[in-house]
C-alpha cells in the first residue's frame, strides 16, 4: 500500500479513536453525574474507552511509529472538534473569563 494512503487512514482512524473516546466521555459525565452509582459509570467508561483507544492504536499502529503518529494526530483532532461541539451553547471561546474574586472586599 501506498505510505502515504496509509498515513492517511492511519490519521482517520485515530480520528474515530478520539471521537470514540471523547464522545464517550461527554456522555459518560452527562449520565453519571444524574446516577445512582457515578463511580460505576466513571470506571466501567473509562476502563471500555481505554481498552477500545489501546487496541485500536496498537492494530493501527502495527509496529510503524508513522502510523502511530498520524493516529495520535488524528486522535488529538478528534478531541479539537468533540470539544467544540459538546461546549455549552452560552460560552464563547473568544472571550475571556471573568475574574473571580474570593475574598470580601477585594
Amino acid at each position: 500500500m501506498n505510505e502515504t494512503l496509509s498515513l492517511v487512514l492511519a490519521c482517520v482512524a485515530g480520528g474515530l479513536l478520539g471521537a470514540m473516546f471523547f464522545g464517550g466521555l461527554w456522555w459518560t459525565i452527562r449520565k453519571g453525574v444524574s446516577s445512582e452509582q457515578p463511580a460505576l459509570w466513571f470506571m466501567g467508561s473509562l476502563v471500555l474507552r481505554m481498552s477500545v483507544a489501546v487496541a485500536g492504536f496498537l492494530v493501527v499502529g502495527g509496529g510503524h511509529w508513522e502510523r502511530l503518529l498520524s493516529c495520535l494526530l488524528g486522535f488529538v483532532g478528534a478531541r479539537l472538534v468533540v470539544t467544540r461541539l459538546t461546549r455549552p451553547s452560552g460560552e464563547h471561546p473568544a472571550r475571556p473569563a471573568q475574574e473571580v474574586l474570593h475574598a470580601p472586599g477585594s
